[in-house]
């Protein structure tokens, strides 16, 4: 141990530390990627979902439609049908009785004739709501796709980031203490990607916790490896 100049070890493993800050903010970025995929495609399948709702409601506007029409076609062949009749009775309290079905259909018909005049106006409507909902699906799924896009192509960059980060840890790992290095990495799996802190202000800046004086001085005699009491990081001072 005494071989070995602990200050230049320190300045290696800073170096190291300031590799891996970035790969591990990196990998947290990428990890959240599939999530925020998962955001914009929920989004977009609810507007989809939306335009999918009024298409169902003007089809189904066109279905009652529909059945109203065949309905008044059947009240006014009724009538048709009556009105053939009423000149075959032979009592005039027969005559009468018919002329009031007569009347009662034709005023049915005349219900149906109002609600499919209700139907058209709904049907036009929801058809428009449908047909402005669709043209803003198109520039929904434009914006959906350019932002997914940029998800993946900022994962693709992250991966080649990676690559460069990886190529200088593996240059700066020979620099490092094996026994020193197996320390640094335990620390680094432990606490958030961050194994060695900068003493700044009497603080550790890795917990923000007060460093003794009596530690600090520690440090400053690099004599071994000193480690914050609170959050068991390495601790290293300037200069």
């Amino acid at each position: 141990m005494a071989a070995i100049d602990l200050k230049s070890q320190l300045q290696s493993m800073v170096k190291l530390q300031e590799v891996d800050s970035e790969i591990y903010a990196l990998r947290q970025e990428k990890a959240e990627a599939p999530a925020q995929v998962k955001a914009l495609e929920a989004a977009f399948e609810a507007k989809k979902q939306q335009a999918a709702e009024l298409e169902k409601a003007m089809l189904e506007a066109q279905k009652q439609r529909r059945e109203k029409e065949l309905e008044l076609a059947g009240k006014e062949e009724q009538a048709k049908k009556l009105q053939g009749q009423l000149y075959a009775l032979k009592t005039n309290k027969e005559y009468q009785v018919m002329l009031q079905q007569i009347q009662d259909t034709k005023a049915d018909a005349s219900l149906i004739e109002d609600k499919i005049l209700e139907l058209f106006d709904k049907t036009d409507k929801v058809k428009a709501e449908a047909e402005r909902e669709k043209e803003r699906l198109k520039v929904e799924e434009s914006a959906f796709l350019a932002e997914k896009g940029k998800v993946e192509e900022r994962i693709k960059a992250i991966d080649g980031r990676l690559a460069q980060l990886d190529n200088q840890r593996q240059q700066i790992i020979p620099q490092v203490d094996p026994k020193m290095l197996k320390q640094y990495e335990r620390i680094l799996a432990n606490r958030d990607g961050l194994a060695i802190a900068l003493v700044r202000d009497d603080s550790c800046s890795g917990c923000n916790m007060l460093v003794p004086p009596q530690v600090i001085n520690l440090i400053k005699m690099y004599e071994r490896l000193v480690t914050c009491e609170v959050c068991n990081r390495i601790l290293y001072v300037q200069g």
